[in-house]
């Protein structure tokens, strides 16, 4: 069954003001919650109630989460080292059950929770369940080097089935980015690219990013001017000067459109309603990327705009 929702819940005269693009309606949009914000329980409760908004609108979300910040803490708390190359968690198989613990035991409940104060929508799983997600083992480099980052894997097949009924039934998914792989082991998975690889295998129309920054930059540290709207082909240029913690996000909107995606969005999260400005909003806030032959391609342009923290928290993989 559909769920029953008697009352909107919520009360924020900005939604009112949002468009609502009958072209989008039924469309599926992935978001990727994670980065520092994830810990901030206002810019939690604002995020749910945002995506419950998409819902609202006829748009079908699916919630791919992080859960950076809350793994270093445990593992603080439990004595296992916290270190990361290429901007990804070195994961060895203590800390593999540590960031299984954290995902899906408290990281996604939070979620859930925050999102089902407004209806019965948010159904929580897994890349683990119904083989939805399958990664082999991710090789990493540095400064031209391999280096070995233990149990990090990455997606090479997605089956979508589980989480297209879902959705089909009215329910809003909440995944946590761990996944099987054909070697029976389970990896930890970069949640930008567990999130760009669901958005592919969706047909989602729109893949959004949230973030700990304003944006793609321009020339950081050098200056804080934003890129705000790009193509596949100029960010593939870029890829390879970015600093460790937005590549896998540019990564994964790089894959995202260049896999049929219409438009990804990074956005700083912790913005309140960034989510509803990025998709709904006449303009969007943040970096834009689109495919090369898109009806929306514009040249590269930067907007100058201050940041509104100098918070550089590089947000690694979970």
């Amino acid at each position: 069954m559909r769920p029953v929702v008697t009352e909107r819940a919520d009360a924020d005269p900005f939604t009112g003001s949002l468009l609502r693009p009958e072209e989008l309606r039924g469309s599926a949009v992935v978001v990727k919650f994670g980065g520092n914000a994830m810990v901030d329980a206002s810019l939690q409760r604002t995020f749910a109630r945002d995506v419950v908004e998409l819902w609202h609108t006829g748009l079908r979300p699916v919630v791919v989460h992080g859960g950076g910040p809350q793994i270093s803490a445990m593992l603080d708390r439990l004595g296992l080292e916290s270190r990361f190359e290429a901007g990804l968690r070195v994961t060895t198989p203590e800390t593999m059950e540590v960031v299984r613990m954290v995902l899906s035991g408290r990281v996604q409940r939070e979620l859930v929770s925050h999102i089902n104060a407004h209806g019965p929508f948010a159904v929580g799983m897994t890349g683990e369940d119904a083989h939805t997600m399958t990664a082999v083992r991710r090789p990493a480099w540095v400064d031209g080097r391999p280096v070995d980052i233990g149990l990090v894997g990455d997606i090479v097949d997605v089956n979508p089935g589980m989480v297209r009924t879902l959705l089909e039934q009215g329910h809003i998914p909440v995944v946590s980015p761990v996944a099987r792989g054909e070697d029976g082991q389970v990896y930890n998975v970069n949640a930008d690219l567990a999130a760009s690889a669901l958005a592919v295998a969706l047909d989602a129309e729109r893949l959004v990013m949230l973030t700990d920054v304003e944006g793609l930059y321009a020339n950081w540290p050098h200056s804080t001017e934003v890129i705000e709207h790009l193509t596949a082909d100029a960010l593939e240029g870029l890829l390879p000067g970015l600093a460790s913690g937005m590549l896998p996000k540019m990564e994964g909107c790089l894959r995202a459109v260049r896999g049929g995606v219409r438009k990804a969005h990074v956005l700083d999260g912790r913005v309140p309603h960034a989510v509803l400005r990025g998709v709904l909003g006449e303009t969007s806030p943040g970096t834009t990327v689109v495919p090369d032959n898109s009806p929306d391609h514009d040249s590269s342009t930067v907007r100058p705009r201050r940041p509104t923290r100098r918070s550089r928290t590089a947000e690694g993989p979970c």
